[in-house]
């Protein structure tokens, strides 16, 4: 009867206690930490995107308009190349004209001189009309020029708010890998034990 339950020394290991409530809620309030941590940094990272997709639709628009900005220079410069032949070709009547002069010696103006002077004028005016329509494009290409210039600025504002979106987002990532990292090294250190004891050993003594 001595040597059955009633040795103390021989008797199965009383069970470890559970762990205290307050590191149990630690270990709770530590993952939640890191969860709202990662939320963050992804709500960082979406705004990032935002504006990383902003930035490439205002640099589509500025190729765009940078297209058609060239589009209408090489228009104007196919005008321009008209007025040299219009020019030669006034410069010829006006040498008919002074022939003619020189044929009526300080005479009246005939009709053949008329028609020279009139022609004359007729080819200036397709020179003006041609110099104005040239002008008129060169002006929309400059304003397309001018709009590129504008979306630029505002590409570069929304990439720069992009790069520091992206940076709080990394941040936010690496505060909560460190809380992660501290979190598990605390785990370890301090495992979470059942509270059934281990099993019972067999008493020692004498049978």
């Amino acid at each position: 009867m001595a040597s059955g339950g009633g040795d103390q020394k021989g008797g199965p290991s009383p069970p470890l206690p559970p762990p205290p409530p307050h590191e149990s809620r630690w270990l709770g309030q530590g993952y939640a930490d890191i969860t709202k941590l990662r939320e963050i940094g992804a709500r960082h990272d979406h705004v990032a995107s935002k504006y990383h997709q902003r930035a490439a639709r205002a640099q589509t628009k500025i190729d765009k308009l940078r297209h058609q900005a060239t589009v209408l220079r090489e228009k104007a410069q196919a005008v321009l190349a008209k007025v040299p032949e219009l020019e030669a070709q006034m410069a010829q009547y006006e040498r008919d004209i002074q022939v003619v002069r020189e044929q009526t010696r300080g005479a009246t103006i005939g009709s053949d001189a008329t028609d020279l002077q009139y022609r004359v004028r007729k080819v200036q005016q397709k020179i003006a009309d041609l110099q104005l329509k040239a002008r008129s494009l060169e002006l929309k290409a400059a304003q397309r020029t001018q709009k590129t210039a504008e979306l630029k600025v505002k590409v570069d504002e929304a990439l720069e708010r992009a790069r520091g979106e992206e940076g709080q987002a990394a941040a936010y990532r690496q505060r909560a890998d460190r809380l992660q990292a501290a979190s598990e090294a605390e785990m370890a250190a301090h495992p979470v034990t059942s509270s059934v004891g281990p099993a019972p050993q067999p008493p020692s003594g004498h049978a």
